[in-house]
């Protein structure tokens, strides 16, 4: 019986997190902007290539030589499909504000999973494989992203030659994107289940919730399998 229960909630909560789904603001399109493209710079950060550019001169060598890291090269290719990259992000309904748009499976469809792996049918009027499909939400972010970047160009441009000593959020976000009455969700931190502690915590409770179930499902074998439909509730 305890089982059953379990399944309903987190079928009520997958619910009314779609009930909860609108589209997200300029502030949080332009917060996970300046995440991915920082993240893609860092990748090549420590880079000590030397591009050599120009026409070839008689003797074969090129005019001159640049450094990859300070180049207009390695910006572009941190910029190449960077809100393309968006697509990877997933809906967190239990998170707060800007919170709730993070990479990796959300709590409520991490927990329907685990459900599903354990034998309980849940039906949800969507196919399991299309679980993991880009969201109405994450879809339009993207649609935001390209039109903010399109707009912002020069700008990233500005910060990546003569202004990296400050914050990209700051700099693109705060100085050229938001007004200052959009700038809210730029101050939220998630302080969750990131990091090693916090992923250590979310398995801690996951092998607990794992326990319980293996328990009640042993008390439940007799019983006849149920598929909950979320039309029911």
């Amino acid at each position: 019986m305890k089982l059953c229960i379990v399944a309903l909630l987190c079928v009520c909560s997958f619910i009314r997190a779609d009930e909860d789904e609108r589209l997200p603001n300029k502030c949080e399109v332009c917060k996970i902007l300046t995440i991915e493209l920082q993240e893609a710079l860092e990748k090549t950060g420590r880079s000590k290539e030397v591009l050599e550019v120009g026409e070839v001169l008689d003797n074969g060598k090129r005019k001159r030589k640049i450094i990859y890291n300070t180049s207009e090269t390695r910006l572009t290719e941190a910029l190449d499909n960077i809100c393309e990259r968006i697509l990877q992000y997933n809906v967190h309904a239990e998170r707060p504000g800007s919170l709730r748009y993070a990479k990796g499976a959300s709590q409520t469809i991490s927990t329907l999973k685990n459900l599903v792996h354990k034998g309980v049918k849940v039906d949800l009027g969507l196919p399991y494989e299309l679980w993991d499909e880009p969201s109405v939400e994450v879809s339009d972010m993207k649609k935001q992203c390209e039109k903010m970047l399109e707009e912002n160009e020069e700008v990233l441009e500005d910060w990546y030659f003569h202004h990296q000593d400050q914050r990209l959020d700051n700099f693109l976000c705060e100085k050229h994107v938001l007004k200052t009455s959009e700038q809210e969700c730029l101050k939220e931190v998630w302080k969750g289940d990131m990091g090693e502690k916090g992923g250590a915590e979310e398995a801690a409770s996951d092998n607990t919730a794992k326990q319980e179930t293996s328990d009640d499902a042993q008390e439940e074998e007799e019983e006849e399998e149920k598929t909950h439909d979320a039309g029911e509730l």
